[in-house]
């Protein structure tokens, strides 16, 4: 097999037809991109639950009239509970310092905020997350000093069936997009194989076999396919740099949201790359065996 002529034929094929080439690049590239934007989002999803559940606590938010002997009260209760693992009291002034710093990248939030605006609260870690209900029934809203009882569990679950369903989205048009893009592929190795009807046959007559005459269709689009990988990553990198390390620098450094590390990039990457040249290759490949006779 003569390589030099294969990569020849390779190369003319891809300017041959380069307006459909381009398209075929910039479709594998947007479908790459959301897939590996779902990837790091699953991966984001999975390292906050570890950070939050983990964490998650009940808080018993007092009202501003509160007195001492309501306080004490509502401590000695705490103390007696078997539910109750451990908890912690936060003043007004402790919940307004903690304030500032979780929000010290948004000095704006801060300014706006006055210092009372924060409750005191017990802060209440249970021996088991899902006994919560247990605590708001000793601790009634509006009863002895307690304005409301909040579990954090409730607004996590409804946090991440938010990021899930942002994921799931995006792996949907991904694959919306993967298969606007294999179709392309498709149409494109057809046109491809039509305009080379004549050297194809010729090529068959003196004895070249179909493989033979089949491979530099299917390199056309495995190369295409690589180059909208490295656009796909490429577009990773910016949304890491432009977006993430700076738009989210806040929460990040507040601890809310984990960051997109170099590494994750770098996992994902290969995956980009194997999906693009794979789908690209073997769509061309299907479609020749299917609609072109070479």
């Amino acid at each position: 097999m003569r390589v030099n002529f294969v990569l020849s034929e390779v190369a003319t094929g891809l300017r041959r037809n380069l307006t459909m080439t381009v398209a075929m690049i910039l479709t594998t590239a947007i479908s790459l991109g959301l897939m590996g934007t779902g990837l790091l989002i699953a991966g984001m999803i999975s390292e906050m639950k570890e950070i939050y559940y983990d964490k998650v606590q009940v808080s018993i938010f007092l009202t501003d009239d509160v007195t001492d002997e309501q306080r004490s009260a509502i401590e000695a209760q705490l103390q007696e509970s078997p539910e109750v693992q451990s908890y912690l009291y936060e003043s007004k002034d402790e919940a307004y310092a903690r304030f500032q710093q979780q929000f010290s990248q948004q000095p704006e939030l801060v300014e706006n905020t006055p210092p009372d605006a924060l409750p005191e609260s017990f802060r209440v870690e249970l021996v088991n997350p899902e006994r919560y209900p247990v605590i708001a029934e000793q601790f009634p809203n509006g009863q002895g000093g307690v304005d409301q009882v909040r579990d954090e569990g409730d607004f996590l679950d409804r946090l991440f069936s938010l990021l899930n369903g942002a994921r799931n989205a995006t792996i949907a048009v991904a694959v919306v997009q993967a298969l606007a893009a294999l179709l392309l592929i498709s149409n494109t190795i057809q046109l491809a194989a039509f305009n080379r009807r004549t050297e194809t046959n010729i090529m068959r007559l003196v004895g070249a076999s179909r493989w033979y005459t089949q491979l530099p269709f299917i390199l056309e689009a495995a190369v295409a396919g690589l180059i909208g990988a490295a656009l796909a990553v490429g577009g990773l990198v910016l949304t890491k740099v432009l977006f993430v390390d700076r738009t989210l620098a806040g929460p990040i450094k507040a601890g809310i949201i984990p960051p997109v590390d170099w590494g994750q990039i770098a996992v994902i990457s290969p995956v980009i790359a194997a999906a693009g040249v794979g789908l690209a290759g073997i769509a061309a490949y299907v479609t020749l065996r299917l609609y072109v006779r070479l």
